[in-house]
């Protein structure tokens, strides 16, 4: 359920915020909830029973090492792709 918010902000990062988040195809509302939600992203836990039935049938099926880094996989990768 949405709800809505009003905030005090200084007129000129508005105007920034706001031409950012339309060259990102997004609300000014979607930029904000989603920094929101990366702050606080460690609060929040999944229960499994708000999992969807096809992510349930996912959970678990890929075994990596504990030292697994993704993110350092992931840049290589897109490197690869993208060339940089």
């Amino acid at each position: 359920m949405n709800t809505k918010l009003t905030l005090t902000i200084e007129k000129d990062v508005i105007k920034e915020a706001k031409y950012y988040a339309k060259e990102k195809g997004q609300s000014l509302s979607d930029l904000v909830e989603n920094y929101f939600k990366l702050l606080i992203k460690d609060r929040l836990e999944v229960k499994p029973n708000q999992l969807s039935p096809r992510v349930k049938r996912l959970r678990g099926i890929l075994n990596v090492d504990k030292d697994f880094d993704y993110k350092q996989v992931l840049t290589e990768e897109l490197s690869k792709k993208y060339g940089v």
